[in-house]
């Protein structure tokens, strides 16, 4: 089949192999490591308007954290340079010890196994099945197809979708196109999962109905970064909460729980 042909052509062995390799299997010293370490992060698209300005933070392993901010203050550009889409102007960004910046080419593809990423567009092909949308991030791994079957299954049952494998994924609805693209980044049990505005294009109800599958994946033990600007959703319960404002990282430990923050936090409309 050519999807599964195309599928599994990414480059083999690589330095990032001995620290994180191939199905989310981690060695003990990564293990005791800070999952994420932003070091003085500097980046800019043009010159003298840096959207990260010295950005500093840090993340463990197995925390719930939301970024939020204005439009344009750096929540796409942050999580866009940690699976390697851009890369920093200066300073370090350290996942479980390696800095991302400094990766081979060759070394990409395994940085991005161990990640899941969920967009607020979906991503899926749309003339492909269900099944096969998220099979694909296994099938890159060169599998075995019974495996495939069981570990897409598993997926797709802890996103609500069981029984719809062999459904074309042009023919559903938002919330559940999202629902399989959250399939396709948790199949392969990534240590972390971003989320780039996932719940932007659902409504209030099915965005909180998301946010609940976002919540369920951190209580197995998977670090959650989650992107949004959608102050209801912050409301929902207290969790860690990171404002950018003006290349800055200021950390709300406790969420924003009404008359309680001691920050304003600015929101897009």
């Amino acid at each position: 089949m050519a999807r599964s042909e195309d599928a599994r052509r990414v480059a083999g062995d690589s330095a990032f192999r001995p620290m994180l390799r191939a199905g989310a299997r981690f060695s003990r010293e990564a293990s005791q490591r800070p999952i994420l370490v932003f070091e003085d992060v500097f980046k800019s698209y043009r010159a003298g308007s840096p959207v990260l300005r010295g950005m500093n933070l840090v993340i463990e392993r197995g925390e719930f954290v939301f970024v939020t901010g204005s439009s344009g203050s750096g929540k796409s550009t942050l999580l866009r340079l940690l699976y390697r889409a851009e890369t920093v102007d200066d300073g370090r960004i350290l996942f479980l010890g390696r800095d991302v910046a400094r990766l081979t080419d060759e070394s990409v593809p395994f940085l991005r196994r161990n990640l899941g990423v969920v967009f607020q567009s979906f991503k899926l092909v749309e003339t492909w099945t269900v099944f096969e949308n998220v099979a694909v991030t296994l099938e890159v791994l060169g599998l075995p197809q019974r495996l495939v079957r069981t570990r897409v299954g598993e997926a797709l049952e802890r996103v609500g979708l069981a029984g719809r494998g062999s459904d074309l994924a042009g023919v559903l609805s938002g919330g559940e196109q999202q629902r399989v693209a959250i399939a396709r980044a948790i199949v392969g049990e990534p240590a972390l999962i971003l989320a780039d505005e996932p719940t932007g294009n659902l409504d209030p109800q099915l965005a909180l109905d998301i946010l609940g599958l976002f919540e369920e994946i951190n209580e197995s033990g998977t670090t959650v970064l989650f992107a949004t600007h959608d102050r209801s959703l912050l409301d929902v319960r207290a969790r860690r909460l990171v404002v950018l404002d003006e290349g800055k990282a200021i950390d709300v430990p406790n969420g924003v729980a009404p008359a309680e923050s001691e920050y304003e936090v600015e929101f897009a409309h």
